[in-house]
C-alpha cells in the first residue's frame, strides 16, 4: 500500500482514486463502513479506493495544549485503513491555513487539483471549511462542480441499539478502563504501540521484568492494571499483564505502560511493540513498599492469566 504525504506535487499514478475521507482517529466500525462504501464506489467508477485523512489531527492545530487524545499514531492508522480495503492513503497535513480555506477552495485546490480524486465517500456528519461551513449537502455541490462524485455514507449504530460508534464514544469508554466497551466500538482491542525504552528495570528486580513504552500523543485509559496481548516484530503475540500510570509507588511522573510478557525472555529495547489492552484488572494505586507491589504483581499476572486463559 502507498502512503502519500501532503496534496501537492503528487506522482501521476496517485490520481483518480475515490477516496474515503475524514480524520477516522481509530478506524471504528463506523469509520469501516465509509471506506466499505468507498470501495463499493470506486469498484463502480473502475477506481483504485484510497483513504484521505488528515495529519495533525485538527483538534492538535486549534487545541496544541490540550490533553493527549488519540486512538492510534498515524502508522497504526495507514494499517487499519489498509486492512479496512484501502490500497493507498493520503495524509493531508492540516494547518490553521487549510482551515481558513473555504469549503469551495478545499474541493478544488486539495480534493480535485491536489489529490486529482475521482470520487469522494464520507460521513453524514463531516464538516469542512472555514468556520466549518461546508456540509456534506455542499461537499456533494462542490464536487458536482469540480468533477468530483461524492457519496454520503450512513451512520453506524451498535447492534444493541446503545448508541452511534464514535470516536467520542471510544475515548469515553477507556476513560472509564472499559476496554471491552471500546473493543465493541473499535471491533477489535484498543492498542498502544511505540518503541520500547529502558526504565529504570525495577520490575527486573522483582522478578518481573517489563517492556516500557511512553504514551506521547494517545488519550490516556484509565490509570490502572490491564490484561494483554502484545505483539512482536517477530510476529508473535504474548499474553501479559500490564501496569499503565504513573507509578505512585516509586514516585513516578511520567505516564507509561509497563508490560510483563508471561513466559518471555529476550531483550526488547529499541524495538516497536504493539500491546492490546484486553481487560481491566484494577485502577492503579500506591502500595506502602515494593514486597507489598511484587505480591500484587503476582496476584495480578495470575488474575491476567485467568482472564487471557494463559
Amino acid at each position: 500500500m502507498s502512503v502519500y504525504h501532503g496534496y501537492t506535487d503528487l506522482p501521476e499514478v496517485s490520481r483518480g482514486c475515490v477516496a474515503a475521507l475524514g480524520n477516522f482517529d481509530g478506524v471504528h466500525r463506523g469509520h469501516r463502513a465509509v471506506i466499505a462504501a468507498a470501495c463499493a464506489f470506486a469498484e463502480t467508477l473502475d477506481a483504485p479506493c484510497a483513504g484521505a485523512v488528515f495529519s495533525p489531527h485538527p483538534r492538535q492545530v486549534f487545541a496544541p495544549d490540550a490533553p493527549p487524545f488519540l486512538l492510534m499514531t498515524d502508522h497504526q492508522r495507514a494499517r487499519a485503513l489498509k486492512a479496512a480495503g484501502a490500497e493507498a492513503v493520503f495524509q493531508i497535513p492540516f494547518s490553521k491555513a487549510m482551515a481558513a480555506m473555504t469549503p469551495d477552495e478545499f474541493v478544488r485546490d486539495v480534493l480535485c487539483e491536489g489529490l486529482g480524486l475521482k470520487g469522494v465517500v464520507t460521513g453524514a456528519d463531516f464538516c469542512f471549511g472555514k468556520d466549518r461551513a461546508g456540509d456534506a449537502a455542499a461537499l456533494k455541490a462542490l464536487g458536482a462542480r469540480y468533477g468530483v462524485a461524492v457519496t454520503i455514507a450512513e451512520a453506524v449504530n451498535l447492534d444493541d441499539a446503545s448508541g452511534k460508534i464514535s470516536s467520542t464514544n471510544v475515548r469515553n469508554a477507556l476513560r472509564d478502563g472499559d476496554v471491552k466497551a471500546a473493543a465493541a466500538l473499535l471491533d477489535r482491542p484498543f492498542a498502544i504501540e511505540g518503541v520500547v525504552s529502558q526504565g529504570d528495570q525495577r520490575g527486573r528486580l522483582l522478578g518481573f521484568p517489563t517492556a516500557n513504552i511512553g504514551l506521547g500523543e494517545y488519550l490516556r485509559p484509565k490509570f490502572g492494571v490491564y490484561a494483554v496481548r502484545a505483539h512482536l516484530p517477530s510476529g508473535d503475540t504474548v499474553a501479559g499483564v500490564a501496569n499503565l500510570g504513573s507509578r505512585p509507588t516509586v514516585d513516578g511522573t511520567e505516564a507509561r505502560l509497563e508490560a510483563h510478557l508471561f513466559d518471555f525472555e529476550a531483550d526488547l529495547y529499541g524495538q516497536t511493540l504493539e500491546v492490546d489492552l484486553i481487560d481491566f484488572i484494577r485502577p492503579e494505586q500506591k502500595f506502602d513498599g515494593l514486597d507489598a507491589l511484587t505480591a500484587q504483581i503476582a496476584a495480578d499476572s495470575a488474575t491476567a492469566r485467568d482472564m487471557l486463559r494463559v
